[in-house]
């Protein structure tokens, strides 16, 4: 009998009394988990969050008085097979920034401000440890995204996920002015501005796993390219870059008519979210600097362009659609931010299309 086995040694193959332990899960485990996270959770604390962690729900005390008629805005979102880098590696700390910033930066994108985060964790065997790892980088993109971590949930699958296995689930809640909800008039004429991604963020993994690991048989402890001073899975687990706050930064600095948020679609998917029927919008690509490792990818995998800007971000995380004239403006607020941006393109008349042009 192993030192682990629940319930006694019966030689002769009878039935003995089973646990949930013995089942596969292990609920002391979540227990030490849940200790191990607690002070990630404070750290993002807002003075609005009402009690501690540990509750069946988190409690957020919005001071309605502060707006005249605000709308709350929600999204939900994961970091697709982005997962599966970090399973691969061992490498866990950083994922949850990832997840953060897909559902903060979606609910920005209207004009809103975040204000707390909840995350799902599932796991084929929960080790403390690993989970803890997992929640320091979310409380990592909390922070950064200026929201609390106010909540979340983790649960083991054992039979469905094999151990180191696990995904990611998160949930963003924020407050906009009703009066201030983007986009909102968009017109020709109107500029294009986009903000830097030094990296793949979390779209496009499929397609990066089979260029690169599988067509060109790299390794994820391979140089990123010859002369890097990085291996592929740094850049591969390079975390996302969290746009929220210098998005509500610049709404103070220009009137911007819409943002938006390059992920799954690729730039032409996106923008065309957000133009009325009557525009076409236009991005110019060799008007920014596009990271090295989406021409690895593209050569490994022989992709052709098209592919390659309906899938990747190509270096644009972000966009921001603002009046003629403020494009300056508001590369320099972005900039002072803390982020890469550049002019990139324009809104013409047309009819709801977005198109990538070199």
């Amino acid at each position: 009998m192993s030192d682990d086995s629940d319930g006694p040694d019966d030689s002769d193959g009878a039935d003995r009394p089973l646990t949930y332990r013995a089942a596969g899960v292990d609920i002391g485990a979540g227990e030490k988990a849940v200790e191990l996270i607690k002070e990630h959770v404070r750290s993002t604390f807002r003075p609005e969050v009402v009690g501690d962690i540990g509750g069946f729900g988190g409690l957020f005390a919005l001071d309605w008085r502060s707006y005249r008629d605000p709308l709350l805005v929600s999204s939900t979102d994961g970091v697709g097979t982005k997962s599966l880098i970090a399973q691969l590696t061992g490498r866990r700390d950083t994922i949850g920034i990832d997840l953060v910033a897909m559902s903060v930066d979606d609910i920005a994108v209207q004009g809103a401000e975040p204000l707390f985060f909840l995350d799902y964790i599932s796991v084929g065997k929960l080790v403390p440890e690993e989970v803890d790892d997992i929640v320091a980088g979310v409380a990592e993109g909390c922070r950064q995204a200026r929201c609390a971590l106010l909540g979340g949930e983790m649960s083991e699958h054992p039979g469905i996920m094999e151990p180191g296995e696990f995904d990611l689930v998160g949930f963003a809640v924020g407050v906009v002015e009703r009066s201030r909800v983007l986009p909102s008039g968009v017109r020709a004429g109107d500029r294009i501005v986009g903000f830097g991604s030094p990296g793949l963020r979390c779209n496009g993994y499929s397609l990066a796993r089979a260029a690169l690991l599988e067509q060109a048989g790299r390794r994820l402890d391979d140089r990123a390219w010859a002369g890097a001073h990085h291996d592929l899975a740094d850049e591969l687990l390079r975390p996302s870059v969290i746009y929220a706050p210098a998005m509500q930064t610049l709404t103070r600095h220009v009137e911007v008519h819409a943002f938006a948020h390059i992920t799954g679609g690729g730039i032409p998917g996106n923008l065309e979210r957000v133009l009325p029927e009557r525009c076409d919008g236009i991005v110019r690509r060799g008007g920014w600097e596009e990271p090295r490792i989406f021409g690895e990818i593209q050569s490994a995998g022989m992709i052709p362009d098209a592919e390659m800007e309906q899938v990747f971000n190509l270096g644009l995380g972000m966009l921001a659609v603002v009046p003629s004239g403020d494009e300056l403006k508001a590369v320099d607020a972005i900039r002072v931010a803390g982020h890469d941006a550049w002019m990139v393109g324009e809104i013409v008349t047309g009819t709801g299309k977005a198109h990538v042009e070199r």
